[in-house]
């Protein structure tokens, strides 16, 4: 009976685990989202390095810049000046994110 009730405790406790988890990584970090891009150039030299906007967010079209001063700011991929020199910037590693 203890051996029953014991194994019925652990089998409850690794559901519940399991749960968590999953629910956990189904969750989307509002900062790989990018809702309100700038309407600005933003200056070159402020800009440490750039992600794509997360797959799972509405706004696929967007990208966000890491600034070296721990801010971040997005644009719209499409935009002129981004276009123009995204190539200049180096994008974040996982790290930097």
């Amino acid at each position: 009976m203890k051996l029953t009730t014991t194994a019925l405790v652990c089998l409850l406790l690794t559901g519940t685990c399991l749960q968590d988890g999953n629910s956990l990584s189904l969750q989307v970090s509002s900062s790989s989202c990018c809702f309100t891009p700038v309407k600005r150039a933003i200056s070159l030299k402020g800009i440490q390095c750039y992600q794509n906007s997360s797959s799972s967010c509405s706004h696929q079209d967007r990208i966000i810049f890491k600034m070296k001063r721990g801010r971040k700011s997005c644009a719209l991929k499409t935009d002129k000046w981004v276009t123009a020199n995204l190539w200049k910037i180096k994008p974040c590693s996982p790290t930097q994110v």
